[in-house]
């Protein structure tokens, strides 16, 4: 299924939305910290916050902002979630349409949706080590490109670098990820208890405990990025390349993930490259085009891409 037109350029303005009298705000040259700037009523949403090199404390985002680190601006700790691991962005209420570019990440979980947040850029960001790199919890509208993952790890859980799902039963659509780079070794903890895996790219509806899931993942699109991965102990938490997954059990359900574009994805790095579950997801999305063991059905470029 393509995307109507009109829905993509709605998407593309949340993401480039500034102000007529936007200004430029530096850290730590006008404000000692990220969280400072946000929080100062002199910086309204549209602003630039421009991050120096060195490192750097990230934040709670509240308003729609331009972050964008220069000279290996690095976050090295930040906001606490709620399971004790260190944040790097957690994207609240009335930051949607953020821009987070040009900086490079060492802490357990780098960029978090809090708040259902839509229409937030993440590009040209480097990322070292993750527990998870960019979770977007039912968001739409992302466009996450351009970066560079090196290495994942896991505590019980994780392990993965790109993440789109939802919980709350809502409609998760017209994402982009696209030429991203997931590279290195799956680190696992000593003390992991696996029972799952790690991986790239995830596309997921979480039913689990309870949740609601999704009504629908649809229409997003999984392009042009390179995937090459290898778990350092498989046979506690084995790693695959991309990951469609509706956490329901029963294959005759109904699918609520269908009509994403998984196209011209480098993915031989990575012995095992696609995981569907239920495996019926592989006929309700379009697979195609990708270099690996999986290559999809050879669908017309047309019907793979994003109209722009």
């Amino acid at each position: 299924m393509r995307m109507k037109a009109s829905a993509f350029v709605v998407t593309l303005a949340l993401a480039s939305t500034t102000c007529l009298w936007a200004s430029t705000w530096s850290v730590p040259a006008d404000f000692l910290t990220i969280q400072d700037a946000i929080d100062s009523p002199d910086v309204a949403a549209g602003d630039t916050i421009v991050v120096a090199k060195g490192n750097h404390a990230g934040a709670l985002v509240t308003k729609s902002l331009v972050i964008r680190g220069v000279g290996k601006a690095t976050i090295t700790t930040g906001p606490a979630h709620s399971s004790g691991l260190i944040m790097g962005f957690r994207l609240l209420a009335d930051s949607d349409g953020t821009v987070i570019s040009q900086l490079q990440f060492k802490v357990d979980l780098a960029i978090m949706n809090g708040a259902a947040v839509a229409g937030v850029t993440v590009d040209h960001c480097t990322f070292l080590n993750s527990i998870q790199a960019v979770s977007n919890w039912s968001g739409s509208g992302w466009e996450i490109t351009h970066n560079v993952i090196t290495d994942l790890r896991t505590r019980n859980g994780g392990g993965i670098g790109i993440f789109i799902g939802d919980y709350t039963g809502g409609v998760v659509e017209q994402n982009i990820v696209a030429y991203n780079k997931v590279t290195g070794t799956l680190h696992v903890s000593a003390t992991d208890g696996g029972g799952y895996d790690g991986s790239g790219i995830v596309l997921y509806a979480d039913f689990r405990w309870g949740r609601l899931g999704a009504e629908a993942i649809k229409n997003n699109y999984v392009l042009n990025n390179k995937v090459s991965l290898a778990s350092d102990t498989p046979d506690v938490v084995d790693v695959n390349a991309v990951e469609l997954t509706d956490s329901r059990d029963g294959a005759a359900l109904i699918p609520v993930v269908f009509d994403n574009s998984i196209a011209f994805n480098d993915l031989r790095g990575t012995e095992t490259q696609f995981l569907f579950t239920p495996e019926s997801l592989v006929d309700y999305n379009l697979i195609s085009r990708n270099l690996g063991n999986n290559r999809g059905k050879g669908l017309h470029p047309s019907l793979l891409r994003p109209i722009e």
